[in-house]
């Protein structure tokens, strides 16, 4: 293949993936307020203003729509997270910060990590998904672990868990907190900022 058309094919696969992703991000909406077990590119063309052949022209199925979206949306919900939290001068200052990061995250969207969640039952029993989901994880688990490497500077110590542990406990906090949010209680963000500001000492 020559320069000039390698350079074209590249151009044509950066501008599908491009639109791919344009797709994903529209598409998320209606897969948060319907679920996995209830959408098919179908369903999912009829909530949003694109054809079912589009989809299907860039999406093999709605597995391969949904880990798409929501990789994208994990992925900024992260960066939004990690450019938020700043910086702290103290251990204490660095955890509530990271308590309240996490309690807005949820607030802001609770029906799209309500899809997380569905998505990583799913893979369970999807094989398709299981990659997809694992790669997520692996990311959600490094931003945990650089947040209790942090706090651990500051208080002059260093973690006593391993980073599996540390975000097995940071998500069953904010996975149950979703949980009684999305059942209207009016304190689960409260007590979701305390659990993470109590936590943080317990894991050095």
């Amino acid at each position: 293949m020559t320069s000039a058309a390698a350079e074209k094919h590249r151009t044509r696969v950066d501008k599908f993936a491009a639109r791919q992703r344009e797709l994903a991000a529209a598409a998320l909406v209606a897969l948060a307020d319907l679920g996995y077990a209830r959408t098919s590119l179908r369903t999912i063309a009829e909530h949003t203003e694109f054809s079912h052949g589009l989809l299907h022209y860039y999406f093999a199925d709605k597995v391969d729509l949904i880990t798409c979206s929501v990789q994208q949306y994990k992925a900024a919900c992260v960066q939004r997270y990690e450019s938020g939290i700043g910086t702290a001068a103290t251990a204490q200052e660095f955890a509530a910060s990271c308590a309240d990061g996490l309690a807005t995250a949820l607030a802001e969207a609770p029906t799209m990590h309500r899809l997380w969640y569905d998505l990583r039952t799913q893979s369970l029993f999807e094989k398709a998904f299981r990659d997809d989901v694992a790669e997520i994880d692996d990311s959600l688990q490094a931003m945990i672990w650089r947040n209790v490497r942090t706090y651990a500077d500051l208080a002059g110590t260093r973690p006593t868990c391993c980073p599996a542990d540390a975000y097995a406990l940071f998500d069953g906090l904010f996975q149950q907190a979703l949980l009684r949010h999305l059942t209207g209680s009016n304190t689960a963000l409260d007590d979701l900022r305390r659990g993470i500001r109590e936590l943080f000492p317990r894991l050095i």
